[in-house]
This record gives C-alpha cells, sequence and structure tokens, in this order.
C-alpha cells in the first residue's frame, strides 16, 4: 500500500474519486459491502473520531464503522490505498501514509500485541453511490486520521480534516528522527518567532497549552466567545505572509480543487483572522495554536507523551461534512 504512487494531481478530483470509490466498492464480496456502504443521511457518517478503533469500543460501546485494511485482500488494500490518494495531494498522501506507519512504531515501544497498535486498522467507509453527479461521500479513519469527503452535484466538501502524529519526533529505532508532521509545527514557530514583544502579548491566550484541540471530535466546530489572538491587521507584511504559508500547509494537504477553495477563504478573510498561541515558547515544551477566521478554523495541539503527540485539524463552521452543500442541495430541490 505505502508503495503505492498515482499521478492523480493532474486529473479533476470528483471524476476520480467517483471512479476509484466504484472501483474499490466492486472489488468487495457481498459481506465485505455491508460493513462499508451506508445511506448517505445515516447519522453515522457525522460521527468521527481520531483515538485507536478498541477505544471506541469502550468509549461509544460499538465498533468504528468501516471495513479495516486488515480485512481486506492485498488487492484490495491497493484500490483502498487509490482511494485514500483520490483524496489528497502528494503531500497529503505521504503525510497521511507516514501516519499510518506511526502505529508500529507505537506497537514496538508499548509492548502492544498489535491488536490496539495496527497500521491496518483504518476504515473505509461510503455514504450512498460514487457518482459525478448526485450526493454521496466517503470516510476514511483510524487512530490520528480523520478524512471526511462529501460530493454534491459535483461539487466537493473536505472536512473535517484530522491529522495527527504519535510520536511527533520518533526518538529511537529505525525511523529515528522522523516527524510526520513537521512544517505543521515548525511554520508557527517561524511566525511566532518573528513577533514583536507586543505582538506576542496578544497572541498569546494562555500560558499553558490545553491538553486537546478546543474542538475535541464534536460534530459542529465551535469555539465560545469572540475569537482571541493576535489579529492579522497588526502584522507586518512579511508576518502576514508567514501566516499564509501556515494556512496553505494545511490546505495543500487536499486535493486543488479543496485547497484553492480553502486558499479562497482566507483571502476572503481580509484582517478578520486571529492567530492565537498557548503554552510554552520553547521547542519541546508543551504548545497550542489556532487560526481563525469567520468560515474556517486551524488547531493544532502538542502536550501528550512529554510534549511529543500532535493532534491538529481543519474545520469549516459551515461546511464540515458538506452540510452547507447539502442543505443548499435540498433547498433547491425542494
Amino acid at each position: 500500500m505505502l508503495s503505492l504512487a498515482l499521478a492523480y494531481q493532474r486529473t479533476q478530483s470528483v471524476p476520480l474519486m467517483s471512479e476509484t470509490a466504484r472501483t474499490f466498492l466492486n472489488s468487495l464480496t457481498e459481506e465485505q459491502k455491508a460493513k462499508v456502504v451506508f445511506p448517505m443521511n445515516d447519522e453515522r457518517r457525522l460521527f468521527w473520531h481520531y483515538v485507536p478503533s478498541t477505544d471506541i469500543e469502550k468509549r461509544y460501546g460499538h465498533p468504528r464503522w468501516g471495513l479495516p485494511l486488515k480485512e481486506m485482500t492485498p488487492a484490495q488494500k491497493h484500490l483502498a490505498a487509490a482511494l485514500l490518494a483520490a483524496g489528497l495531494s502528494r503531500t497529503g498522501y505521504i503525510k497521511a501514509t507516514t501516519i499510518m506507519s506511526l502505529e508500529e512504531v507505537l506497537r514496538i515501544l508499548e509492548g502492544d500485541s498489535g491488536i490496539r497498535r495496527n497500521p491496518e486498522m483504518y476504515h473505509f467507509s461510503l455514504f450512498g453511490q460514487p457518482a459525478e453527479k448526485g450526493v454521496w461521500g466517503y470516510r476514511i479513519e483510524g487512530h490520528h486520521l480523520s478524512l471526511h469527503y462529501t460530493v454534491v452535484d459535483g461539487q466537493l466538501a473536505g472536512s473535517p480534516t484530522f491529522f495527527g502524529a504519535n510520536p511527533a519526533l520518533v526518538r529511537q529505532g529505525p525511523l529515528q528522527g522522523l516527524r510526520a508532521l513537521a512544517r505543521e509545527e515548525d511554520l508557527a514557530r517561524e511566525l511566532l518567532g518573528s513577533l514583536t514583544d507586543e505582538q506576542r502579548r496578544e497572541a498569546i491566550v494562555s500560558p499553558t497549552a490545553y491538553p486537546d484541540i478546543l474542538t475535541r471530535a464534536d460534530r459542529k466546530a465551535a469555539l465560545s466567545g469572540q475569537p482571541s489572538g493576535l489579529k492579522a491587521a497588526k502584522l507586518s507584511r512579511r508576518q502576514r505572509a508567514l501566516l499564509e504559508q501556515l494556512v496553505a500547509e494545511y490546505a495543500n494537504n487536499m486535493p486543488a480543487e479543496i485547497a484553492e477553495a480553502r486558499m479562497k477563504q482566507l483571502r476572503e478573510a481580509g484582517d478578520n483572522l486571529f492567530f492565537a498561541w498557548a503554552g510554552s515558547l520553547e521547542r519541546g515544551g508543551p504548545h497550542y495554536y489556532r487560526v481563525q477566521t469567520p468560515r474556517f478554523l486551524i488547531e493544532y495541539d502538542n502536550t501528550q507523551n512529554g510534549a511529543n503527540h500532535i493532534h491538529s485539524v481543519w474545520r469549516d463552521f459551515d461546511g464540515d461534512f458538506g452540510l452547507d452543500l447539502l442543505e443548499a442541495h435540498y433547498r433547491a430541490g425542494h
């Protein structure tokens, strides 16, 4: 699976996703399809989480829905990898598969049997019937990876988008030195380091980092009160460019259509854009940051396991799970 390479970046995403999803679906047995296919309006489409699959059962009393890689044949695993690739940029695909590989690192570090820590415990679910038009979607999810896609009459939505990494820095073993989400930290630190003392006082909203991203795995992204932190209007041209690079790092995990739409949201936000930091200013200490506009939210947290465990997410306040596209579709239909 990890060696699969696709020249998907030059192809429009919706036709590619539709064809790839149909090919994957056609490869499955009827028993497997029963685990993969759900109605588009199924409430299970809106449930998501980034903890290991065994933890889902313990916390919520039901399994992580979908068909895991470990229950697929070798050929089906390659087709599943193609579906993963169809929903990501080349960079995003590398990050996703690297995140999945960290499960083997954790298995060794923790002496796990392979039940909880397993790079094949990533589940694939389809909602509705894949087509270039119409309404359908899919989800790929497991520990530290949760990707959601919704197609509505040829339009594409791709959030929530969660990437995590544990360990954030592999400190021993054959993968020593590996950082799956290096730029997410490095770009934010470059921006933080460019701030004046006065700017930094506004940007730092708490001396202590939060234990996790504030929106957690909620269905609806929401932060109480007005946006806090340093407003973009107070940034220099160079600092604004650094902030845009940070947002682009998250946007560019996705196919071109989604990435361009995300960067358009950034441009339309103008000065109604905030950067907030919490926790240690020193590398290696617990830290958190967020970028917030009226339409989207980026959250990043690295506090667990001695500040060597990243959670990061892109949320659209109205567009998560394609709910804004679906609302417009159903309103037009009626």
